[in-house]
């Protein structure tokens, strides 16, 4: 701009007709526009009164002068009937809007742009009446409050719990919060609820649960009738085992199962389902139910006496396999469950000699009370198996009851290692010694869950195991040696530590795996 004012006056007339650019506006859902207080704008043919300053008027140019004729048309033009006012000056065709864009720094900030050169001033009018006031355009006024009922903030209180009100509904519900406590306690329970949506932890019950509840029920109100000590693995087994297949839909009882153990010096395999499974082990449960006086499902099943169901659980099995046409189903659970229920209420309620009646496997005899540990110790590892068969966890027995089974098994190794010995699968007695006398022995060393110390008869069923007379030693874990005496692991990698009479070693770790079947 030059100071003769000759630039300065075209420039002006591009500046007062050139439409106003607004400044950046606010999104829609922040800006609440009926609390924007709306402008007030002038009649028709006025001007907007101007607060910041005085009007002065601008130098007339000199005559000939660039700009004087345009002056003259523009007062002219406004003179005339049906000229445009300011505000309607915002309409200029598209074809002003090159020119107008020529100075935007005069269109935002008027004051810094106002000539002061020589006392020349050029006053800018305003386009409308918020051109005054520039903050209305760039800053959007806070969303206020909106008033509702106590109804419909109670309806929000579950978007709100997951975020999902406006800046303007959240205001509203959290400052009802603040005022109405059934509301409060409400929006507590809410957000405590969304916080299980996103939880990261699994969702089955903790093992433990069931024992936990039902030693707090007993607590309170002992059962008038209590399980004995020696029946509580079974009964613990069984209800875990049932609550893995309980919801079972009809594929997974359906689903393939590998069952495993060792005959003489090799690993034997058999396949069969999850139904199958259960059928097993209410074949093999059935051998208790003639001490305590119960019907034999095997031979309910095939309507027979007893005397001609066979004893061996190898051959009951086979049996109730062959039975079973077309293959056994989900509804197999309930009669295997309603066993298990009668034999627990009936070993309960029998007194204390029962725990002493002799239950016949075919090939040898167990007293009942290590019988249903035996059940209890298949339970549990035919549950591993079918676990497996469905991709789901499933964990040993507690501490007490595996210890239980560690010792059954440990006391059943001489008798083993006799039988293998006439087989000629191990080695002939070193020494002779009498019934009860002590004689050379393999220390048994479990480690941890269930875990203790054994000492294992080598020559006789008929002489005690004694730490003086240990020969060899050998260490595992509690899990592993019961995954060993089920057959599922081989005997050559079961040892964790070896030390002393290789041998002797060797045929307690074979008797092990020999203490498996189907």
């Amino acid at each position: 701009m030059r100071g003769d004012g000759h630039e300065g006056d075209r420039r002006d007339d591009e500046v007062r007709d050139a439409r106003r650019i607004p400044g950046p506006r606010g999104a829609v859902d922040d800006l609440d526009l009926e609390s924007v207080p709306r402008p007030v704008l002038p009649p028709r043919g006025e001007h907007a009164p101007e607060e910041t300053a005085p009007k002065q008027e601008a130098p007339v140019p000199e005559d000939g002068a660039p700009g004087q004729e345009a002056l003259k048309e523009e007062e002219e033009a406004r003179e005339a009937p049906g000229a445009k006012e300011p505000q309607e000056a915002l309409e200029a065709p598209e074809e002003q809007a090159p020119e107008a864009l020529e100075a935007p720094e005069a269109q935002e900030a008027p004051e810094e742009q106002a000539p002061e050169e020589e006392g020349e001033y050029v006053v800018y009018e305003p386009l409308s009446g918020t051109a005054s006031d520039p903050v209305a355009w760039a800053t959007p006024p806070a969303p206020v409050t909106p008033a509702l009922s106590h109804q419909v903030l109670k309806a929000l209180l579950g978007a709100w719990a997951l975020s999902a009100c406006s800046a303007g509904e959240t205001a509203a519900v959290e400052e009802h919060l603040t005022s109405c406590a059934p509301c409060a306690d409400e929006a507590l329970r809410l957000r405590d609820a969304v916080g299980l949506l996103h939880t990261d932890g699994s969702l089955d019950l903790d093992p433990g649960l069931r024992a936990r509840v039902l030693d707090g029920c007993l607590g309170r109100r002992p059962a008038r009738i209590p399980v004995p000590e020696w029946v509580t693995p079974y009964d613990a087994e069984t209800a875990r085992l049932d609550a893995l297949v309980r919801d079972f839909g009809a594929a997974e009882w359906h689903a393939p199962v590998r069952l495993q153990w060792f005959e003489e010096e090799r690993a034997v395999t058999r396949r069969t389902t999850v139904a199958g499974v259960i059928g097993h082990l209410m074949a093999v449960d059935g051998l208790l139910s003639a001490v305590l006086g119960l019907e034999d499902p095997l031979a309910a099943a095939e309507g027979r006496g007893g005397s001609e169901v066979p004893l061996t659980p190898v051959r009951r099995t086979e049996a109730y396999w062959a039975a079973t046409h077309p293959p056994a189903t989900r509804a197999v659970r309930e009669p295997w469950r309603d066993l298990t229920h009668r034999l627990i209420s009936t070993a309960s309620i029998a007194g204390r000699n029962v725990a002493e009646r002799s239950v016949s496997y075919g090939d040898f005899a167990l007293p009942l009370q290590d019988a249903l540990l035996d059940r209890a110790f298949e339970c549990w590892v035919h549950g591993t198996d079918i676990a497996e068969a469905v991709d789901y966890p499933y964990g040993p027995p507690s501490a007490a009851h595996l210890h239980r089974m560690v010792d059954l098994a440990a006391r059943m190794l001489p008798a083993a290692l006799a039988g293998r010995r006439r087989a000629g699968l191990a080695g002939p007695a070193k020494e002779l010694v009498a019934p009860g006398e002590p004689g050379r022995s393999v220390h048994l060393e479990v480690e941890g869950h269930g875990g203790g110390d054994w000492y294992i008869a080598l020559d006789s069923p008929a002489t005690v195991g004694s730490p003086d007379r240990a020969v060899a030693q050998v260490a595992l874990d509690g899990v592993e040696f019961c995954r060993l005496v089920a057959g599922h692991i081989s005997p050559v990698e079961a040892a964790a530590g070896q030390e002393g009479d290789r041998e002797a070693i060797r045929d307690v770790l074979f008797a092990s795996a020999s203490l498996s079947r189907l």
